[in-house]
């Protein structure tokens, strides 16, 4: 409430008297008494005018409804998605967990836009329906697969617009490790006791010998401790490989942040693989542009990819062949950047099309005798695919029968702006 000046009464005093006297001079009756009233009239008008007010209510404007400081600092400190709606469906309030979930989730729009899942919008419909909580499931396929238990319930807020009705708020708790975990279990269990079913059988075999009738053969017992010591080292190399492919699926969907040098982690590898390539007959090489090759991985797990990758082509390559790692950059297609490529070039005796799509899968090998004598475990190619998967990268495997194979690893090309500068584990290429 407030007040304001009135327009002066005098004005309209003067503005009567005025009339009145032009009128009365107009017809000749202007006498003194006239003249006296006409001033009384005005000091009268005067006086009343300087007290007069208005009073003048002011309504406030009206605004949006003011958002609960504490109950943002509550929501934003919630690690798992939450995201509240109206009876409408539409998007009252979300976390920044929800947000990063649902990229395209935007308040006061309805949450069908961003969350296409018609079970959850049931589930809400039902809420809203019957007062009940309700709990179901929602998955999401990209970039990566993400699985979540998503729990409904009615949430009436006195204070909102629509005077008290319920609301509906979503709780998504991620369920993508516990499932990854329970998977990873039952698959390890189901490839370990088919895997090392026959070493087992082996050792088991060459100790009830060893104990029997070769018990006092000494050449003999040298020849089977041998045989079993090759065994137990697969088995190792076994369990090595489905623990290191079990850690891998378990982070798969967390992108890794640090950088590395992919030029210098093939130069390293490369020479580790040297003494095995000479054994085997094999030459070596590597050839990689003079400047950093920046990309954003986990080390060791991309040391285990380009080990993997050439390890494969000196065993399965043919003997006094070339295998050939080369390193290159290049532009990406419209709208996607540059793309740093590692290829890994054999001249073996290659690898029939119906082959090449299952090279991935554990456990699958073009010729089974031949990987369990070279020493594989069949799991190499997964484990490629899987760190891959981890850092958004690609795998290409081209190869024909008599042509020699070829693999293609493609990984985004780490660029920062101009203001930083690059890490120290990427010094000046020696």
């Amino acid at each position: 409430m407030s007040t304001i000046p009135a327009r002066p009464m005098w004005l309209g005093v003067t503005l009567a008297v005025a009339v009145i006297v032009f009128a009365e001079a107009v017809g000749g009756t202007v006498d003194a008494a006239l003249m006296i009233s006409a001033s009384l009239a005005l000091l009268v008008g005067g006086l009343l005018g300087r007290g007069g007010r208005v009073l003048i209510e002011q309504r406030p404007e009206a605004g949006p409804p003011r958002r609960h400081t504490i109950a943002e600092a509550l929501l934003a400190n919630i690690p798992d998605p939450v995201i509240l709606v109206d009876r409408r469906v539409v998007v009252i309030e979300a976390n920044p967990a929800a947000r990063r979930l649902l990229p395209g989730l935007k308040l006061r729009h309805p949450l069908s836009f961003s969350l296409r899942a018609p079970d959850v919008l049931d589930g809400i419909e039902e809420v809203l329906r019957t007062g009940s909580a309700v709990r179901t499931e929602y998955a999401t396929r990209v970039p990566t697969e993400r699985a979540f238990e998503v729990q409904i319930g009615a949430l009436p807020i006195p204070d909102a617009p629509g005077g008290g009705e319920a609301n509906v708020v979503l709780f998504l708790r991620d369920l993508t490790e516990a499932r990854r975990l329970e998977a990873m279990r039952v698959d390890f269990v189901a490839n370990a006791s088919h895997e090392l079913r026959t070493p087992l059988a082996a050792l088991l075999g060459f100790i009830e010998t060893l104990q029997g009738p070769a018990k006092e053969d000494a050449r003999a017992r040298e020849q089977f401790l041998g045989i079993m010591r090759t065994q137990a080292q697969r088995m190792t190399g076994l369990i090595d490989d489905l623990l290191s492919l079990s850690r891998i699926e378990l982070h798969e969907h967390v992108a890794p942040t640090r950088i590395v040098d992919l030029g210098r982690i093939a130069r390293q590898m490369v020479e580790m693989q040297a003494p095995l390539a000479r054994e085997r007959g094999v030459a070596l090489t590597v050839e990689r542009p003079d400047i950093p090759l920046p990309v954003l991985g986990d080390r060791d797990e991309l040391l285990r990819v380009v080990e993997n990758l050439v390890e494969n082509a000196v065993k399965y390559g043919n003997s006094g062949g070339v295998v050939v790692v080369s390193l290159h950059r290049t532009e990406g297609a419209t709208g996607r950047g540059a793309q740093i490529e590692l290829r890994v070039r054999d001249e073996g005796p290659g690898i029939a099309a119906e082959h090449i799509p299952r090279l991935t899968e554990r456990f699958y090998r073009v010729d089974t005798a031949s990987s369990r004598q070279q020493g594989g475990t069949g799991l190499g190619l997964a484990i490629v695919k899987h760190t891959l998967n981890r850092h958004r990268g690609k795998l290409i495997i081209e190869s024909e029968p008599g042509h020699g194979t070829t693999v293609r690893v493609s990984l985004p090309e780490h660029r920062p702006d101009g203001s930083e500068t690059m890490p120290a584990e990427l010094p000046p290429q020696d």
